[in-house]
């Protein structure tokens, strides 16, 4: 048996953790909320534009699509988006195991590198052959989630969509946690440049809408295409953070019961030990009073 000092130190301990987990998921429920409004609201108008997109750029010549223009694969960059914290779960890692996993296999043969959007995706990248290469990608854009605003957003958009238009980059994937519910993140490989064609479903050809242009084509697809990117840049953004509170949330949910159970088993261990100190101490004082009669 455990020494009861030792027992009630620990249980101590763990109701102490219990507190902490228990606070933690209460703080990370209260920013889920908004951040799950924000991001429910954001989505229509983001996969809209999207749909807009892909059927105008379907539709330029070569050398307007600058941002459609499909060429020879040999630099990609990934822009990973993790949290600046942990105590989240598998949220950071499993967007961490993706980027390497893609890099691995699908671009095995190009020159890859990685724009690491979080503190945890920035310590497991800088020590590798996959940090960004270059001066012209933000080396702290970590910084961001101190204030996540569009116009922060479009920064980052602003100098991916140079890197791709100046040749520097061939292709950009966004690799992020996509908000299902609080339990459930999925991680997408979404592509930013070059701009997708219209999808096509259950083998149906895909239709291209017949849009009418004013003032001009060109002027609108100037205007229009750079916005597009930008929305879906922080659509992302919004996305991760929704999934960071909903996985820190789950995860300290977890946290506290699991907590709950070893503080159950303790006591149930103390109250034995107990037991069994108080029936030694009254067999060593029956034998007492047996010896002295």
């Amino acid at each position: 048996m455990a020494n009861l000092k030792e027992i009630r130190n620990r249980i101590t301990s763990i109701s102490s953790t219990m507190q902490i987990t228990s606070a933690m998921k209460m703080v990370s429920a209260a920013k889920l909320r908004r951040a799950q409004n924000a991001v429910t609201q954001m989505r229509p108008y983001a996969n809209k534009l999207q749909e807009i997109l892909s059927n105008v750029s379907s539709t330029l010549d070569r050398s307007e699509g600058i941002y459609s223009e499909q060429r020879e694969v040999k630099n990609v960059l990934f822009v990973s988006i993790t949290s600046n914290r942990g105590l989240c779960g598998g949220f950071n890692n499993n967007v961490i195991k993706t980027v390497k996993r893609l890099a691995a296999t699908d671009y095995k043969d190009c020159s890859v590198s990685v724009l690491s959007i979080g503190k945890k995706s920035s310590e497991a990248f800088k020590n590798t052959e996959l940090g960004i290469k270059g001066t012209l990608l933000p080396r702290h854009a970590e910084t961001i989630w101190d204030d996540l605003t569009f116009e922060n957003s479009s920064d980052i958009a602003k100098k991916l969509m140079s890197q791709f238009t100046e040749g520097h980059q061939d292709k950009i994937i966004i690799v992020y946690n996509q908000f299902k519910n609080a339990a459930i993140q999925i991680v997408q490989e979404e592509q930013f440049l070059p701009i997708l064609p219209p999808v096509v479903k259950d083998g149906e050809k895909a239709t291209t809408a017949d849009y009418i242009y004013e003032p001009t084509k060109e002027s609108i697809v100037e205007e229009l295409i750079p916005k597009s990117l930008k929305t879906q840049l922080f659509k992302g953004l919004l996305d991760s953070v929704a999934s960071e509170h909903g996985a820190r949330m789950t995860a300290m949910h977890k946290a506290t019961d699991n907590a709950k159970e070893l503080q159950d088993d303790l006591k149930l261990v103390y109250n034995k030990a107990r037991q069994a100190n108080i029936t030694n101490e009254i067999l060593e004082i029956v034998a007492g009073a047996e010896a002295l009669s």
